[in-house]
């Protein structure tokens, strides 16, 4: 069984990003400029956009955090996103979700100007990656890609099923690994709650990527020998044995499931570092599209 290490891959990418940082340094070019929107004070929220700041100063990018009460109203939120669309210092921003009950996240993400949505949830976006033209990727499946690719895992002609259909992580994963190159060619089997027999569909799985939410939802009797599983689930469940009081479980049962897997995920430190690490990666792909059309 070989361990898909995330906080690795993730650390080698964000040294791959300073040292092209450093080049633009070099050559005089402006460095990316990643802003990012947060609005109340949902604890895993901070700690995420925090994550995100520190992460831009260590590769060198510039770095802005828009912190907005909990009462803000869906109009002024608005108004903040076309003042960053409207802002040439800024090659890239992230809208942090959730959002209050007053706000509707649909509109709030079509309000983003397609060009600086590196998180890749604009319909634009999303339509062009269907479409298999160069967009911005949702950073969770392009960490996954990311990690395929680099331990070389074979991709093409293999039965990839996809357990859960978020407009984040499952539709557009089911998408990218049926898409022509590598990682894809796949034969994909997009599952969901109301899939029926699952395990009847998962066991015949070479490649298994599940974003369910549900604790320990994927078993060892679930897959075949061999099967690659890459778990997308993040959960804190209470465990009074840690300092904490609770411990970060994934979707899959990890200790029995591995010994069956080729390949997997741990949780943390499988994909959750990835999704930081390609955020940055579109970052550095906005700023270097916003030059090319600079230079015209």
């Amino acid at each position: 069984m070989i361990l898909l290490d995330g906080k690795k891959v993730s650390n080698d990418i964000k040294n791959e990003i300073a040292a092209e940082v450093n080049k633009m340094k070099e050559r005089k070019e402006k460095v990316p400029h990643l802003a990012a929107i947060i609005v109340g004070n949902d604890g895993a929220s901070l700690t995420y956009v925090n994550s995100k700041v520190k992460s831009c100063k260590r590769v060198g990018f510039e770095s802005s955090l828009v912190s907005l009460s909990g009462t803000t109203s869906e109009v002024e939120l608005l108004n903040k996103i076309e003042e960053l669309n409207n802002n040439d210092d800024i090659d890239g921003f992230i809208v942090q979700l959730p959002l209050p009950p007053q706000i509707d996240t649909q509109k709030v993400l079509m309000a983003v100007d397609p060009d600086k949505d590196v998180d890749g949830f604009h319909p634009t976006n999303f339509g062009k990656m269907s479409l298999d033209m160069t967009s911005f990727i949702p950073a969770t499946p392009f960490g996954i890609l990311e990690l395929l690719e680099r331990y070389n895992i074979p991709t093409k002609g293999k039965h990839t099923v996809v357990i859960g259909r978020s407009h984040i992580v499952g539709r557009p994963m089911s998408i990218l690994m049926g898409r022509s190159g590598f990682p894809g060619n796949s034969t994909v089997t997009l599952t969901h709650k109301y899939t029926k027999n699952i395990t009847q569909i998962t066991s015949q799985a070479d490649i298994i990527i599940i974003a369910v939410g549900i604790p320990h939802f994927l078993k060892a009797e679930m897959i075949k020998d061999d099967a690659v599983v890459i778990d997308v689930g993040i959960t804190r469940v209470p465990d009074e044995s840690t300092e904490k009081g609770y411990k970060i479980v994934g979707d899959v049962d990890f200790d029995n499931v591995k010994k069956k897997a080729s390949h997997i995920t741990p949780v943390p430190g499988g994909v959750g570092p990835m999704t930081i690490a390609m955020l940055l990666k579109n970052t550095l792909l906005a700023r270097e599209r916003h030059r090319q059309r600079e230079n015209k």
